[in-house]
């Protein structure tokens, strides 16, 4: 997959040990655990990500949005005292379970010819292929997902499952004979992590229901039962497992430069720097921001240096 000179793969981090999945193939690297990152000291965080950069050059965190919010202010701390532009924090919209297997899908392509904007904005794509969910034995504190007074009024009914889909579009639905969830169209995988509830509805309704091709166990992320807002759970996740489709699909995006730090990504937002493309008009001026001008930005590269008069975002998303 490619024959570019040898390179030092991207490192691909995650804030707890249970977020590092184990390996899908042989090429899938194993991820730098920054472990208890919002607890430590703030000098062993700041070395032990310095050292990754030096190592790596650049460090995707992947991190839930259910951990700890001081996770997040540690990692922005270290970043900007590191003065660096090679640390992208990258926090998607899914569940825990979700976001390992992003991670593990960014840990296969790091060992192919990617360059780090195009191995970071690949997570953005990524997201939008990953169907995440729960069977819940409660929704009565499930506030991620919209849940209706009836489906609250039920979850106090004892012996109530739920079954619910999280990304990439909400569902729910009470568990019953007919009870069935969208999944997705295409060819998949099934990881299911089990918690404190004892049902085989997943992998014996949901997985022949979606036609997975293959279903495998992982142990429940600690972030699970505060996500979900309970811990009787079975949490599950369809994705693409296999690197030759990741990667035709990060390839077939148009790469561009940003226009802040020059290096190469796809889609519309830098996830190192924050920056997103300037808005022009149909005469190459600053423009309204009706989409026009937008388009013309990201039809041709630019030179970095251009971009560099608009004010900087300080945070990654």
């Amino acid at each position: 997959m490619g024959d570019g000179e040898p390179r030092v793969p991207t490192a691909i981090a995650v804030t707890s040990a249970d977020m590092a999945l184990p390996p899908q193939d042989e090429r899938t690297l194993p991820a730098a655990v920054l472990q208890d990152a919002g607890r430590r000291p703030l000098e062993h965080v700041l070395a032990e990500l310095q050292t990754l950069v030096d190592q790596c050059g650049h460090v995707i965190v992947v991190c839930s949005q259910a951990a700890p919010a001081s996770v997040e202010r540690r990692l922005h701390t270290v970043r900007a005292l590191l003065e660096t532009d090679r640390i992208a924090l990258f926090r998607p919209p899914l569940p825990p379970l979700g976001i390992a297997v992003l991670a593990r899908q960014l840990r296969q392509l790091a060992s192919c010819d990617l360059g780090p904007g195009v191995l970071a904005s690949a997570g953005r794509l990524l997201t939008h292929y990953i169907h995440a969910g729960a069977l819940l034995g409660s929704v009565a504190r499930l506030d991620r997902v919209p849940v209706d007074l009836k489906a609250h009024a039920r979850s106090w009914v004892p012996g109530s499952q739920f079954g619910v889909v999280a990304h990439p579009e909400p569902q729910l639905v009470r568990i019953g004979p007919e009870a069935t969830l969208s999944g997705p169209e295409f060819g998949t995988s099934l990881l299911v992590a089990k918690g404190q509830l004892t049902s085989d509805w997943v992998t014996g309704t949901l997985a022949p229901s979606w036609r997975v091709q293959g279903l495998r166990e992982a142990a429940l992320p600690a972030e699970s039962p505060d996500w979900w807002g309970t811990g009787r759970l079975t949490e599950f996740c369809a994705y693409l497992p296999d690197l030759s489709v990741l990667y035709q699909l990060v390839t077939s995006v148009r790469q561009s430069a940003c226009h802040w730090c020059g290096i190469d990504v796809i889609g519309d937002r830098c996830v190192f720097c924050s920056a997103t493309p300037p808005v022009y008009d149909a005469d190459g001026g600053r423009g309204s921001g009706d989409g026009t001008g937008r388009d013309r930005a990201l039809g041709h590269r630019r030179d970095p240096a251009l971009g560099r008069r608009r004010e900087r975002r300080a945070l990654t998303g």
